[in-house]
C-alpha cells in the first residue's frame, strides 16, 4: 500500500527545518498546528495557508512553535524532535483532514491517506462493517466496508464516502461501544494459533544491505560494521526459529537493500503472523544509549495489543538477559508498522554511539542472549495465560523440550 508523501500542488519536503530557520513550510505548520488547537498564539486566519499573505513572523520558526510541534508529534507516535522532517509534515497533513472535508474512495494508485478515513474507520468498526486496523489509509478493506455498511443501509454500494453515506452515517450514530473489534480480532488470532511455535510464520527484518555499511565501530574481535552485526543477530534469531519450528522469512537477501514498503510488501503477501525489525541507532551524545521496542500505535488512533504485547515481552527479556538499559515499548506510526497487516516490532538494540552499547551488540555471546530472549518472547506471546514463568528465567533449552513433548 502506498503512503502519499505530498498532497496535490505542494512541493516535496527536501530539508529537515528547526528552530530559527525561516521557510514558507514553516507558516504551514504554524498555521496547521493553530487549526488543530494546538498553538494558542496564533494571530491571523486558519484556513487555507496557499491563500494567506505571510508576515516574517508567520515564516520564523521559534521556540514556541518548536514546543507546540513537539506535543503534536508525540500525539502522532513519532519522534518528539520539535523539527519539520517529511513524517511530521506528512502527519500534519494527515491531521488536518476532517471527516466531511472531501470524498473518500478506493484510489489503489494513490491512496487516499488522513484523519477523515480513520475517523470513518472507526465509525465503521463501531457499527460492525470494520474489523481492520485504524490506520487512516482508505485501501480495500475500507472500501468493502463501505459497501456493505451502504448496502445494509439502503444506499448504491460504490464503496464513496460522499454526502449521503455521511448523512446516514451522523443519522445511525454509534450503535456498539467497549471493546476495540481490531484488539479482540488480534486477541483471538492468537489463541486460535495455539501455543505452539511450529508452524508459525515469522519475517526477520535486519537493518541495511547492498552496500549500506552503516557505522564501523571496534569489538572484541576487531573493526565490525552496522551491516555486520544486524545481519549476524538476525541468523542468531533464524537459527534458533528454525530450531524451535517457526517457519522464518528473511526480507532481504544479504546483498540487498529493499525500501520499506517492499519489506512491507513482502511480509504481507506471505501471510507472516508476525514481522521483527532489527535496528541499532546513533545520537550526537554518547550518553544516549539502552535497548527501545516499538510497536503500531498512537494517541490519535487505535494500537495493535498484539504488537504492544509482543514488544513488552521483547523489550522485558532483552533488559533482563543483557546490560542494555531498558528503554521500555513505545507506540509509533513508522512505516513498517502501519503498512504490515500482521502485528510487526522495530527493536533498536543500542546506540553505536555509545560504548557500552557497542560493547554489548558486538559481543557474539551477547547477540546470542539478544537471539534467544526474542524467540522466548514469540512463545511467551503464545501461551496466553498459560505463561508464568517470571522474565529472563525462561531458557531456550527449556522451551526447546516443550516444544517437542507436546
Amino acid at each position: 500500500m502506498s503512503v502519499p508523501q505530498t498532497s496535490p500542488g505542494r512541493c516535496p519536503v527536501t530539508e529537515t527545518l528547526r528552530v530559527g530557520d525561516s521557510s514558507a513550510r514553516v507558516a504551514e505548520v504554524r498555521s496547521t498546528l493553530a487549526r488543530l488547537g494546538m498553538l494558542d498564539d496564533f494571530e491571523g486566519n486558519v484556513g487555507d495557508w496557499n491563500a494567506r499573505q505571510f508576515s516574517r513572523r508567520d515564516l520564523l520558526f521559534d521556540d514556541t512553535l518548536a514546543e507546540a510541534l513537539k506535543a503534536f508529534q508525540q500525539s502522532r507516535g513519532i519522534i518528539p524532535s520539535g523539527e519539520i522532517d517529511i513524517v511530521t509534515l506528512r502527519e500534519l497533513r494527515e491531521a488536518s483532514y476532517t471527516l466531511g472535508a472531501r470524498v473518500l474512495s478506493y484510489q489503489p494508485n494513490q491512496v487516499l491517506v488522513g484523519d477523515d478515513v480513520r475517523q470513518l474507520q472507526n465509525q465503521l468498526q463501531d457499527l460492525g462493517f470494520y474489523a481492520h486496523r485504524l490506520d487512516g489509509h482508505f485501501g480495500p478493506r475500507t472500501h468493502e466496508a463501505v459497501a456493505s455498511y451502504q448496502l445494509n443501509y439502503g444506499l448504491p454500494d460504490d464503496g464513496v464516502c460522499g454526502p449521503d453515506t455521511l448523512h446516514a452515517l451522523s443519522l445511525l450514530g454509534r450503535r456498539i461501544t467497549g471493546g476495540s473489534a481490531q484488539a479482540i480480532r488480534e486477541r483471538e488470532n492468537v489463541r486460535e494459533a495455539g501455543p505452539r511455535l511450529a508452524g508459525k510464520r515469522v519475517v526477520i527484518d535486519p537493518g541495511l544491505g547492498n552496500g549500506e555499511s552503516g557505522m564501523t565501530v571496534s569489538g572484541p574481535y576487531g573493526y565490525i560494521t552496522e551491516e555486520e552485526i544486524l545481519w549476524d543477530l538476525a541468523q542468531r534469531v533464524e537459527g534458533r526459529m528454525i530450531a524451535a519450528g517457526i517457519e522464518t522469512i528473511l526480507s532481504r537477501p544479504r546483498g540487498d537493500n529493499p525500501s520499506i514498503k517492499a519489506r512491507a510488501d513482502l511480509a504481507n503477501s506471505s501471510n507472516a503472523d508476525l514481522l521483527i525489525s532489527l535496528q541499532l541507532d546513533r545520537y550526537e551524545n554518547e550518553k544516549a544509549n539502552g535497548v527501545a521496542s516499538f510497536y503500531f500505535g498512537s494517541e490519535a488512533g487505535a494500537s495493535s495489543m498484539t504488537g504492544e504485547t509482543l514488544s513488552g515481552f521483547i523489550q522485558r527479556e532483552i533488559a533482563a538477559r543483557t546490560d542494555l538499559r531498558n528503554c521500555f515499548n513505545h507506540g509509533r506510526t513508522w512505516e513498517l508498522l502501519r503498512m504490515t497487516k500482521m502485528p510487526s516490532i522495530e527493536i533498536v538494540l543500542g546506540y553505536l554511539t555509545n560504548p557500552g552499547d557497542v560493547a554489548i551488540v558486538t559481543d557474539p555471546r551477547q547477540r546470542d542472549s539478544i537471539a534467544e530472549a526474542i524467540v522466548v518472547a514469540i512463545k511467551r506471546l503464545y501461551l496466553l495465560e498459560e505463561d508464568d514463568m517470571p522474565t529472563g528465567t525462561y531458557s531456550f533449552s527449556k522451551l526447546l523440550r516443550e516444544e517437542n513433548a507436546i
